[in-house]
């Protein structure tokens, strides 16, 4: 049996200073994992004209001839259309399940189970395959919901990229800048 621990997201060190990646539409490449770069790769991107400086840090490099402060959000200059459709990964399928069994609620060493088991014809597909503790996927083992008298929270579906963005939503980052703040979740429903 494979356990899997789940890290929701690599820390951010504010002093590592990372940029904030927008497309060209000033949307973040993605929500989660947030779109970040090192500061080392924004100015390479700067200097080979690939980006434009959104904001800076109030760091500062220096080399004997240049000196340049740090930018905190890029943009890219090029669009980059997103896919419709994520990549069918372990990762993209707890997102869509919110790092939870979809048996008894709990977010704790996850695996995945198919709902059909594959000795039974299932397929490893977005549609048969959920997030679910070891516990559960030992207890329901090769059988059908029906025979283990365990059904998923929610149906399996295969998400667009719209509903992992939404579900990345639960979970922010553990350090988001100041300056960042103007660009992230901009296209969230706004309370009256």
């Amino acid at each position: 049996m494979l356990r899997l621990t789940v890290h929701f997201q690599p820390t951010v060190r504010p002093e590592a200073c990372p940029a904030l990646v927008l497309n060209a539409d000033y949307r973040p490449l993605s929500y989660y994992p947030l779109s970040l770069w090192s500061w080392q790769d924004a100015i390479k991107a700067v200097f080979l004209d690939r980006v434009n400086i959104v904001s800076h840090y109030d760091k500062t490099v220096r080399s004997p001839s240049f000196e340049m402060r740090l930018p905190s959000v890029v943009s890219l200059k090029t669009y980059i259309k997103p896919a419709r459709h994520p990549a069918f990964t372990r990762f993209n399928v707890f997102l869509r399940d919110r790092f939870t069994c979809q048996y008894c609620g709990h977010h704790e060493d996850l695996t995945f189970d198919h709902v059909i088991p594959r000795s039974k014809g299932g397929l490893t597909t977005w549609e048969n395959v959920v997030a679910a503790c070891s516990a559960c996927n030992l207890l329901k083992s090769d059988r059908l919901p029906n025979e283990a008298r365990m059904w998923p929270a929610v149906a399996p579906f295969q998400p667009d990229i719209d509903d992992l963005r939404r579900a990345g939503r639960q979970f922010p980052p553990n350090y988001l800048h100041d300056s960042w703040m103007d660009y992230l979740y901009w296209d969230s429903v706004l309370e009256p």
